[in-house]
């Protein structure tokens, strides 16, 4: 028989909860807490809400969603958390005071996604699909010219995982591709860039630009008026980052004067996209509701498994958030 001392269920009694804390409202904060338990069989993973103020004393992991403030103040004991999203900046301004170690999701799954999103909307713009789309409006029958992927240069801001995976799917689809970083990257068969001369050599041969990027101090604003101008004319832009990288009303005047052919957006400084912004509406934009590369639960579940067990068993904590970088 085996012994109930060391078995799943026994470990999970013993040890402190494992609590999931998302923001007020939720609406998936049950299917998350099931995906980690099926992941964590010797762990209790519960909400937030089901902590009794002993359980809240004795937490030292927390596994977060945008979590309320509130609720990780009422864990004084917590010493790292994980979060399940890539992007970790709401998290960073809210704990700028705080020593707890914040691990944000690394995931394979989760680069696979983007750059297949990356890709998917590259051909959008690419076959001309915004223009298709107003001419059955107009009832109008007139093919486009066609230029081939090898004469249409992508440039991706940003060469973590989520930048080279693009680039990879890129090059396989036949565009060339350029990349520009914080730090000088060297991938292969892509033209890579850095620094700020970097960035303005890169953008002035960009016909696609897509921003990959953090949201950090640095990067709040980096796409605005004087960047956009260095894009060739009819050039097109897609964001995938965060809407604060790109000054709103500079791209809308560099859309309105048909600098920019086109923009994707799927971020926005305000969330949900509020019915009177001028993006709806916009002749030139296509709106995404935050949709390109959505987490997978079962594969992000096991990731934060892995880094659990770690801790439990060897008092590991996984690689954090460098809190200068923000990232």
């Amino acid at each position: 028989m085996p012994n109930s001392a060391t078995s799943p269920n026994a470990l999970a009694d013993l040890r402190p909860p494992l609590p999931f804390l998302a923001a007020p409202g939720y609406a998936a904060t049950d299917a998350w807490v099931a995906a980690l338990q099926a992941a964590m069989p010797d762990e209790r993973i519960v909400p937030f809400s089901a902590l009794s103020p002993a359980d809240q004393a004795a937490v030292t992991v927390a596994i977060v969603a945008n979590p309320d403030p509130a609720e990780l103040a009422a864990c004084p004991n917590l010493v790292w958390l994980h979060s399940v999203w890539a992007g970790v900046e709401r998290l960073l301004a809210e704990m700028q005071h705080s020593q707890v170690h914040i691990v944000r999701l690394v995931d394979p799954r989760l680069a696979a996604t983007m750059a297949e999103a990356v890709l998917a909307w590259v051909l959008y713009l690419h076959r001309d699909m915004p223009r298709y789309l107003q001419q059955q409006k107009e009832q109008c029958w007139q093919p486009l010219p066609y230029r081939r992927a090898a004469q249409r240069r992508i440039g991706l801001l940003g060469l973590g995982a989520l930048g080279e995976a693009a680039a990879r799917s890129l090059q396989q689809a036949g565009f060339p591709v350029l990349g520009w970083s914080r730090t000088q990257k060297h991938l292969d068969g892509v033209d890579c860039y850095s620094g700020e001369a970097g960035l303005a050599a890169m953008l002035a041969q960009t016909d696609i630009l897509v921003c990959l990027l953090p949201l950090t101090a640095a990067t709040t604003g980096l796409i605005n008026a004087q960047r956009l101008a260095m894009l060739p004319a009819g050039a097109s832009l897609i964001n995938f980052a965060r809407g604060p990288i790109v000054v709103e009303p500079d791209l809308r005047a560099a859309l309105d004067a048909a600098h920019l052919q086109h923009a994707v957006l799927d971020v926005f400084a305000v969330e949900p996209l509020p019915p009177d912004s001028w993006q709806w509406t916009h002749p030139a934009v296509t709106v995404l509701p935050h949709c390109s590369a959505p987490t997978d639960k079962e594969s992000a579940a096991h990731i934060v498994a892995g880094n659990v067990k770690r801790y439990r068993e060897q008092g590991l904590l996984p690689k954090g958030v460098d809190r200068q970088q923000a990232y």
